[in-house]
């Protein structure tokens, strides 16, 4: 991937944070610091980063894609009130990837396991 200073500005914010940013949070923080930037910059640098392995999108169902800079097999839960998402470093089901693989006679990449809960603070009524 050729160097650009904004896509570097792009991955070193996001490997910065545990909070899995949307686009437009990464485009509001990074434009502190870059006021030239624009969303739609954000947007395909996000996309090429993620697409390249140096960021995880978090597809998000009901809402805008997060992302993660932690590249690491793990799983994520998405509190179903604040939308706020957590990484969870349970154990990465590899013998599901295998089993898939061979059901369906194909190469399984990974999978993706995202969990519905209630935060802690959120169910303390915050």
């Amino acid at each position: 991937m050729n160097y650009s200073r904004q896509r570097e500005q792009i991955l070193e914010y996001v490997k910065s944070v545990k909070t899995h940013p949307t686009a437009e949070t990464v485009y509001q923080k990074v434009r502190e610091d870059n006021s030239n930037i624009s969303l739609g910059t954000v947007y395909r640098n996000l996309d090429r980063l993620s697409r390249d392995g140096y960021l995880l999108r978090i597809k998000m169902a009901n809402d805008k894609d997060r992302f993660d800079g932690d590249v690491s097999k793990h799983y994520h839960a998405v509190c179903t009130h604040c939308n706020q998402v957590f990484d969870i470093f349970t154990n990465y089901l590899k013998d599901t990837d295998d089993k898939v693989s061979k059901e369906l006679n194909c190469k399984v990449l990974s999978h993706d396991v995202i969990f519905n809960i209630i935060c802690p603070d959120c169910e303390r009524g915050f």
